[in-house]
């Protein structure tokens, strides 16, 4: 981990320790006065956003959840606690929700808030929210152009996952790849050493695999000079992966990545193409960096979520 990012971490864990100490009425107080703040030119961005992460419909019932939000205590998954606390604390103590934490890849049978869920039309449970923003919201400033980039692909990652070992075995030794898990697996021959995003950054082409739900590298790679490669997304967060659209935001490939290569050596003899894509990737990222809007919109999900629960 570069000291960029243990810095950043050392003042996640801080600032969320110290808002422990604030009262939640505080919060509850400043509530209606944030909601207000919404000017009505973004007003139409922002409830599209709201109604993609909560599709929840009118009486949904959540009489099995047991959780209230003055009972919700840091257990297990800090960053799931601070995140998920930071929107909760604006509301009543006594309400009542559900939340799966962690890679979520089923929709859960009573609304609840989650990190991810698959992309499909029956997901209405499934009410996304910002959580382990530390990990997956990581967007970065790449000084490199494309053009003076290697002319190869680069990925580093876990590649216990069936999907990833299907890269690993096609293209560990490929001249144009430089691809590699970073942690040994059961004795498989296709570990590499650890990069730095600063060391992929200097590839022309960043493959994006999902884990266990999304790619984890997903939204610093569309930040980047780099052309985004990868399947179509399976699952979603908050970065609404499901609006993604192939040849637009990202080079989408087949599901064993057998055109891999192929796809490679079709942008490089079409640099144009290429550049424009990173170009949309960049403005779609851009949606994502206004703290403020991102508060606005969580706090926006929640409303709708206790409102079309019965409670508020």
């Amino acid at each position: 981990m570069s000291h960029r990012n243990q810095r950043k971490r050392f003042n996640y864990y801080l600032f969320n320790t110290l808002t422990l100490l604030i009262p939640n009425f505080f919060y509850r107080i400043n509530r209606d006065l944030k909601l207000k703040k919404i000017s009505l030119v973004e007003q139409e961005k922002i409830l599209k956003r709201v109604n993609y992460y909560n599709k929840l419909p009118t009486h949904a019932s959540i009489n099995t959840a047991d959780m209230t939000i003055g009972k919700f205590k840091k257990k297990e998954g800090t960053t799931y606690f601070f995140d998920l606390r930071n929107v909760l604390k604006y509301f009543p103590a006594h309400f009542k929700f559900s939340a799966v934490l962690g890679d979520v890849t089923k929709v859960p049978e009573i609304p609840s808030f989650l990190k991810s869920r698959p992309i499909a039309d029956n997901n209405e449970n499934a009410v996304l929210l910002k959580l382990n923003k530390i990990r997956h919201f990581n967007f970065i400033e790449d000084n490199t152009p494309y053009q003076k980039k290697k002319d190869k692909v680069v990925w580093r990652g876990v590649g216990y996952q069936p999907h990833r070992l299907v890269v690993l075995k096609q293209f560990y030794n490929h001249p144009m790849c430089n691809i590699g898990q970073t942690k040994p697996y059961r004795g498989n021959p296709w570990e590499k050493g650890y990069m730095s995003i600063e060391e992929q950054l200097q590839y022309k082409f960043s493959l994006c695999i999902e884990g266990n739900d999304v790619a984890t590298n997903l939204k610093w790679s569309m930040s980047s000079n780099s052309l985004c490669l990868m399947s179509k997304p399976k699952f979603e967060t908050w970065f609404m992966e499901g609006k993604l659209q192939a040849g637009v935001h990202y080079v989408e490939l087949k599901d064993d990545y057998s055109d891999l290569v192929d796809k490679m050596e079709y942008y490089l003899a079409h640099e144009q193409e290429a550049l424009l894509i990173i170009k949309n990737a960049n403005h779609y990222v851009s949606q994502f960096k206004n703290e403020k809007r991102e508060q606005l919109i969580s706090l926006l999900v929640a409303n709708k979520y206790f409102y079309k629960t019965g409670q508020l």
